[in-house]
């Protein structure tokens, strides 16, 4: 017989003094440092812990003794279930508090560099319904909430939302999101009434089957729509009954398809989408550029505030019109065809082919004609070779993943040796990181962080890196 698990033991009286780069906030029990979710820094609380280790523990705020006076209150009803707008509950002027002071920490403590003055974050006009894109996932088996474990009434176990934190098959049913504007709570509602009312079947993440997968809206400011739904079975009849109903529905959609994908996993990378109604894009403007948008391209989340970050990228590269610019993890080419016009040349690389073609639609639909993009893993495009054919660089851009630049990138860059480097991070912790291993040819000389994500704690930081002579 399997001995009874010990009851998880509770902290008491924890007084929390920070907040932590994975969106949990920091105090100490005695001599231990505890990192707590559902906390605000400055809060006194009693702390569940689930997990103990010799200089540190975890767990989660199950009672406030002293709310903080960075408290806020939360405006949704998922706050605290769901996995998204962590700190919700805190004051948005302390977020972008805490927010700079990550970037801060990370580059003194991980990088140990030596900074001058960062400059104060830039905040987003915007902290409700500034995505523009989310995918949800159907699944069979929803999370119950406590109130519906109470319900005695049968209650379905279908339901559309998002992924429960640390539980891959956990989906929570979303009532009403507020990262992302009309029509995006609207399609996602109706479209899930209606699969339960046809008794469509919801995907069975576990046992992988079920019609119904993935439901992905992306959005434009000026006002287009993409939906695209993934299906997890090759059932015609099901899967024009879905579309149709969209398309009657939502007059509005632009741009409305489909993938089906029989896979394990819900990557759509290496998927056909079929297109079902309408155009195969979206396109945004900033500052009178047109982009377009494919269904696998990256675009910000957040455009507001991409016009925002591009500005500062833009600002440090200090461009006179005779530079010959590199623009790494390029995407779509948002960058490389925002600063072409102050350029002499711009070539951007980036690993997605799809992404490719539509950063050369863009230079050509905005009349842009000294870029250059292309296709490729960065450490296998980028080599001496390729810089001798394509010029070598006075400004760098470059605008890596969350996982940072690969250390054979990071050589590179040191080789081709440009006068500037602006580095757009995501994650300041692999960004310093990366700058450390710059730090004997490069001194930093400007710091930006830009909050691209309000009531999360996710930072972007944009720092100038001039080679020292």
């Amino acid at each position: 017989m399997r001995p009874a698990r010990k009851p998880y033991p509770i902290y008491e009286n924890v007084r929390l003094t920070d907040a932590g780069t994975e969106g949990q906030s920091i105090g100490k029990y005695n001599d231990l440092v505890v990192f707590a979710t559902g906390g605000v820094p400055g809060d006194l609380v009693d702390i569940q812990i689930h997990k103990k280790k010799k200089n540190y523990a975890e767990g989660k705020v199950v009672a406030v003794k002293e709310p903080s006076a960075k408290r806020s209150t939360p405006f949704c009803s998922h706050f605290g279930v769901c996995g998204g707008c962590k700190w919700q509950h805190m004051d948005y002027q302390w977020q972008l508090y805490y927010k700079q002071k990550q970037v801060e920490d990370n580059l003194k403590r991980i990088g140990k560099l030596e900074l001058p003055p960062i400059s104060p974050i830039i905040g987003s006009e915007q902290t409700e319904f500034y995505r523009n894109k989310l995918e949800f996932t159907f699944s069979s088996k929803k999370w119950l909430t406590a109130e519906e474990m109470g319900n005695k009434e049968e209650i379905t176990r279908n339901g559309l939302g998002f992924h429960i934190p640390k539980l891959f098959d956990k989906v929570l049913d979303i009532d009403q999101c507020y990262l992302q504007a009309e029509p995006s709570n609207s399609i996602r509602e109706a479209l899930r009434n209606f699969a339960l009312d046809q008794h469509l079947t919801f995907y069975d993440i576990r046992e992988h089957h079920g019609l119904l997968r993935n439901l992905i809206i992306r959005t434009t400011q000026t006002g287009q729509v993409m939906v695209i739904v993934c299906f997890g079975e090759k059932d015609e009849a099901g899967i024009q009954k879905v579309m149709q109903f969209l398309q009657q529905t939502f007059p509005r959609i632009s741009s409305l398809m489909y993938i089906v994908n029989l896979k394990l996993n819900d990557s759509t990378s290496d998927q056909e989408v079929i297109l079902f109604a309408n155009q195969d894009h979206l396109l945004e403007e900033m500052e009178g550029l047109k982009f377009r948008i494919s269904p696998k391209s990256f675009y910000q989340t957040n455009s507001e505030q991409a016009y925002v970050l591009y500005k500062v990228a833009r600002e440090f590269a200090g461009l006179t019109g005779n530079e010959v610019v590199y623009d790494l993890y390029t995407g779509t080419g948002t960058i490389a065809n925002f600063v072409a016009k102050q350029a002499k040349k711009v070539v951007g690389i980036e690993y997605v082919a799809d992404a490719i073609a539509d950063a050369k639609v863009n230079s050509e639909i905005n009349g842009i004609e000294n870029t250059h993009f292309f296709a490729g893993d960065m450490k296998d495009v980028l080599t001496a070779e390729f810089v001798a054919a394509h010029g070598q660089p006075q400004v760098v851009i470059t605008d890596p993943p969350r996982m940072g630049m690969h250390p054979s990138v990071v050589q590179r860059l040191l080789e081709m040796n440009p006068e500037k480097i602006v580095y757009v991070s995501c994650n300041p912790s692999t960004q310093a990181r990366d700058l450390e291993l710059l730090a004997g040819n490069y001194a930093i000389a400007k710091v930006q962080p830009v909050d691209m994500f309000p009531q999360t704690h996710h930072v972007e930081n944009v720092v100038l890196l001039t080679r020292i002579n």
